[in-house]
């Protein structure tokens, strides 16, 4: 089969039609500084053993630092936390002014108040075009079941209806 170019506007387009959560992806350097980041790109991979997968672009400068420690927590924000969501998407900024968390099993920080945390050592990481696909061994999970997750869909931040 011949490459077809499939321009990337269109391609935005299409695929962003495809609602998706919404995470922030932590961890703790060895000097105990938490770093961390917006991510959308994420998904379960496996059931046994249990794997997660997330994809942060290439350019991303918080990425390298949440890979070298090794191990680092999915965080999937809830309906209220798009100004969190925005605040861990920036540069140049301290992303954790007036964020509360907690350890969880690997160290890495569970942010207070999320839809569910899912701690994960880091099993592999593969480059994938712009992008790499990273792979997590869950360790830990916990959930708050009854709260509604924070969308991004067509490229603006949705909600669920009830009027299904």
């Amino acid at each position: 089969m011949r490459d077809i170019p499939i321009p990337s506007r269109e391609f935005r387009r299409v695929l962003g039609g495809f609602a998706s959560g919404v995470t922030i992806i932590t961890a703790v350097e060895a000097d105990g500084t938490p770093v961390g980041m917006t991510c959308q790109s994420f998904f379960s991979l496996s059931l046994d053993p249990p794997l997660i997968a997330f994809s942060p672009a290439r350019t991303s400068t918080s990425y390298p630092r949440i890979r070298d420690t090794g191990s680092f927590c999915v965080n999937i924000l809830e309906a209220s936390q798009r100004p969190l969501c925005e605040q861990f998407a920036r540069t140049g900024t301290d992303k954790w002014a007036g964020v509360s968390w907690t350890p969880g099993r690997t160290g890495s920080p569970i942010l207070d108040g999320v839809l569910a945390s899912i701690d994960c050592e880091l099993e592999r990481e593969v480059e994938a075009g712009d992008h790499y696909l990273t792979i997590g061994r869950v360790v830990e999970l916990d959930s708050n079941p009854g709260v509604s997750p924070l969308l991004f869909f067509n490229g603006s931040y949705a909600g669920l209806s009830n009027a299904a």
